[in-house]
C-alpha cells in the first residue's frame, strides 16, 4: 500500500474513562464508558468515533462513485452504528451496519453504487472478513 495520509492519535487515562487526542489537537475528546456498560456516559466512547468514521468514509466514497457515474446524490446520506458485544470465548467483538439514504436514484441504481463504493472504502476493506457489516438501503426514489 502506498501510503497517502497518516492519522496519529494518543488515548490516556483510564482507557474507555480518559482521554483521545489527535497529534495536531483538532480532534481532543474525553472518554467515558456507555451507562449501559456501567459507565458514567459523560464523553464519547470508541464505537461512537468508529460509527462517525465509518459513516463520513464511506458517505465519501460513495459520492466519489457517484460523480464518476454522473449520479444525482442530492440529499444522500450515511448512517453507521457499531455494536459491541461479548464472543462465546469471553473476548469482545464489533458488528457494523450502515444505513444509506439516496433519496434522488432508484433502488437499482442506488443498490449497484453502494455495491461500488463498499469495494472502495478504506473501512469496508479494513473490516471485510472480519466483522459484520450489514449494508441497508433505507431510502430511495420510488
Amino acid at each position: 500500500m502506498k501510503t497517502l495520509y497518516t492519522a496519529e492519535a494518543l488515548a490516556s487515562g483510564e482507557g474507555r474513562d480518559g482521554n483521545a487526542r489527535s497529534n495536531d489537537g483538532i480532534l481532543d475528546v474525553a472518554l467515558a464508558s456507555p451507562v449501559e456498560l456501567g459507565g458514567s456516559g459523560q464523553g464519547t466512547n470508541p464505537e461512537q468515533l468508529f460509527a462517525a468514521g465509518y459513516a463520513a468514509c464511506f458517505h465519501s466514497a460513495l459520492r466519489l462513485v457517484g460523480r464518476k457515474e454522473r449520479a444525482d446524490l442530492t440529499d444522500s446520506a450515511v448512517a453507521a452504528k457499531v455494536h459491541l458485544g461479548q464472543l462465546e470465548d469471553g473476548g469482545f467483538g464489533i458488528a457494523a451496519e450502515l444505513e444509506i439514504a439516496l433519496p434522488a436514484l432508484d433502488l437499482t441504481t442506488a443498490e449497484q453504487l453502494v455495491a461500488k463504493a463498499h469495494q472502495i472504502c478504506p473501512y469496508s476493506n479494513a473490516t471485510r472478513g472480519n466483522i459484520p457489516v450489514d449494508i441497508k438501503i433505507l431510502e430511495f426514489a420510488a
